[in-house]
């Protein structure tokens, strides 16, 4: 069954992340440093709580971010700082406040350079994917409102009860991870028109594209707003 971004899916599947409606070549982009100037996850939680509450609850990821220092696993990392800042909070409210996030931050935050290219493929038609590894949750807004054909995303995990629980649900999607879900999405033979990354944690899914882009772009909103 083709299921349309619009429509609401089921609670392990999350938005825009079952499927496509049309046919056309497929484009990928990354997300966090190529359609935006930072990390949108982060940017997320800081926004949602207030600066100092956010480095105040920082000692609180002491533990990981040492063990990240060691093993590299930005996965790791990540969920602990889902149970840190999140865990507990209903699916409905952090679906709403990632929507009110997205509206205040897509104008600060998305790349004017990178929206060029962007509307440039879906207006000829191909497929527009974005394969991130923040949380589908939180990039799900930005996508809907890009006009996202499908979201790829690390997931977060929810309780019975519908609260975060303790972290990622499955994978972080990055590296040969997005590889991975590009695959189970469009089958083991799979290529890309075009894809854009920033980051070595997007260079297997650049391998499957005939067109590469890494760090290709550099706009931002901030400095267009002050003329500069």
């Amino acid at each position: 069954m083709v299921t349309r971004p619009e429509e609401r899916q089921s609670p392990g599947q999350g938005p825009l992340s079952g499927g496509l409606s049309r046919q056309g070549p497929l484009v990928a982009f990354d997300f966090d440093g190529t359609l935006t100037t930072s990390d949108s996850f982060t940017a997320f939680l800081r926004w949602r709580i207030g600066g100092l509450a956010y480095y105040a609850d920082m000692i609180r990821l002491l533990p990981a971010a040492i063990g990240y220092l060691i093993n590299r696993d930005k996965g790791k990392l990540k969920a602990a700082a889902i149970r840190v800042y999140l865990r507990g909070l209903p699916r409905e409210i952090l679906e709403q406040e990632a929507a009110e996030f997205a509206s205040v931050m897509a104008p600060l935050i998305l790349r004017p350079d990178a929206l060029k290219v962007w509307r440039r493929h879906r207006a000829d038609g191909a497929r527009m994917v974005i394969v991130s590894a923040s949380p589908e949750t939180i990039v799900a807004p930005f996508a809907r409102g890009l006009g996202a054909d499908l979201l790829i995303a690390s997931q977060i995990a929810f309780d019975k009860s519908g609260r975060v629980g303790g972290g990622l649900h499955g994978r972080n999607c990055r590296g040969p991870e997005k590889v991975k879900r590009l695959r189970e999405q469009f089958g083991e033979d799979v290529r890309l028109m075009a894809a854009y990354g920033d980051t070595d944690g997007d260079n297997e899914m650049l391998e499957l594209s005939e067109q590469k882009f890494m760090r290709l772009f550099v706009g931002d909103p901030a400095k267009r707003k002050l003329g500069t």
